[in-house]
């Protein structure tokens, strides 16, 4: 960019609203927004504004989504700017701006005793954005991190202001919380908080995945968050990492033949363990404990693709050998996958929606021709276990909920005319298949 459009660029920020320097991609690089106009408001009039004059708009958090459910024909609205957090201790909520990440988020709540009851892997991320496509961390225990979602504030197709809340809205809350963005624009959230927690991570070395066949639900319980990482060779998990309340007991030298790490690992063999969080069984705050990178780093180059699956906890076993059987065909795309459990939820469009599931995680290498085409073999193989993409991924398949009609009657409410629809949502959520 030149000094003339850098300035020129700056005096649209300036003013709450900036031409978009095209292309503009995600985090990870594969994904170019097509939205010729970006807007970064400042104050709720702005976001009235914007959304009311707009025929077509889309609000975009951090750009940690691997596909286009963010993306506009016409215009977007950053939530960047708005990073307000406020904290009711006596009712133990949080309201934090939509431009917040957890990264900010988490170091605020430390400071007064609070935390959240859950996190993702990177803390790098929105809590409007990873809330409102079901973001989920790990915890057989635990819901997704949408699940902490007491209430929010939406501008909508014509710039009036709804405030909705588990409280008073019920059954139409649980539609609402997991939305998309299909419903309008998020300028705040509100979230349920828990007393501060200290945890401690021990990872494990060379798990034989045929345990997973009589002891799933013991070597998921082995901690308040558990992952596996396989890269499905072998039968192999190459690690475990076992996340566990400090004040629980020791954590032992092995598990299930996993011999407890003498040093700290990445997910990926191989690589420092600079960027991870702390291991080695050495206690810390729940908020450098529970994401596997620390928030001061880059945890990568984003030169990768994502996708992940979610299938039903009872049936989670015959996912495994499902993607054991495709190892070979997997084997030369894949960086690593990882394993992790997630509580059943009430969100309409959750993944974990009324079912205990387990996540099939894959980060690939950015060989996209060739991941493009085995996501289909991949749908294919686990097809008959009901899978559910997980929204802010890579897929192929249609997505299934039982709730989706009554979703669609939803948005149809709040957004009339479609002003928030997208190529990603009338694909996957507003056509039948």
């Amino acid at each position: 960019m030149t000094k003339r459009n850098f300035l020129k660029t700056s005096a649209s920020l300036m003013a709450g609203s900036a031409i978009a320097q095209n292309p503009r991609k995600n985090w990870a690089g594969n994904y170019a927004y097509k939205a010729p106009v970006l807007r970064m408001p400042r104050t709720l009039d702005e976001v009235r504004n914007f959304v009311k004059a707009a025929s077509r708009v889309k609000a975009v958090g951090a750009r940690h989504s691997f596909n286009s459910v963010a993306d506009s024909p016409v215009e977007q609205i950053s939530m960047r700017l708005w990073d307000r957090m406020s904290l009711d201790v006596k009712t133990r909520k949080v309201t934090v701006g939509a431009g917040v990440t957890y990264g900010q988020l988490a170091p605020y709540l430390e400071k007064s005793g609070f935390a959240v009851h859950n996190l993702a892997s990177l803390p790098h991320v929105s809590v409007v954005g990873a809330c409102n496509t079901a973001t989920h961390g790990s915890g057989s225990k635990n819901g997704n991190l949408a699940t902490a979602v007491s209430g929010f504030e939406l501008v909508i197709h014509d710039g009036s202001v709804v405030n909705l809340s588990r409280e008073k809205d019920g059954e139409r809350f649980n539609g609402a919380v997991v939305a998309l963005g299909a419903l309008g624009v998020i300028t705040n959230i509100t979230l349920d908080v828990v007393p501060t927690f200290q945890v401690r991570q021990t990872v494990y070395e060379n798990l034989s995945l045929a345990h997973f066949e009589k002891n799933f639900d013991e070597i998921f319980n082995a901690g308040y968050s558990v992952s596996i990482f396989t890269d499905w060779q072998k039968r192999y998990a190459s690690e475990l990492w076992v996340k566990s309340i400090a004040s629980s007991k020791p954590s032992p030298q092995e598990l299930f033949g996993a011999k407890a790490a003498t040093r700290k690992l990445h997910p990926l063999v191989g690589l420092s363990a600079e960027n991870c969080t702390d291991q080695l069984g050495v206690a810390g705050p729940w908020y450098e404990r529970l994401p596997h990178f620390r928030m001061n780093f880059t945890p990568s180059s984003g030169d990768e693709l994502q996708a992940e699956y979610f299938v039903p906890r009872n049936k989670a076993y015959q996912a495994i050998l499902a993607m054991e059987r495709l190892r070979d065909r997997i084997a030369p795309h894949l960086m690593i996958s990882e394993l992790r459990t997630i509580a059943s939820d009430e969100l309409w469009l959750s993944m974990a929606y009324l079912r205990p599931s387990l996540a099939i995680h894959f980060t690939w290498k950015p060989h996209w021709p060739e991941v493009k085409a085995l996501l289909p073999e991949i749908e294919r193989e686990i097809g008959a276990l009901d899978p559910r993409p997980h929204w802010g991924k890579l897929f192929s398949m249609k997505p299934k909920y039982p709730k989706t009609e009554a979703f669609r009657a939803l948005a149809k409410q709040y957004d009339p005319q479609g002003k928030f629809r997208n190529e990603f949502l009338d694909a996957n959520v507003f056509t039948s298949s």
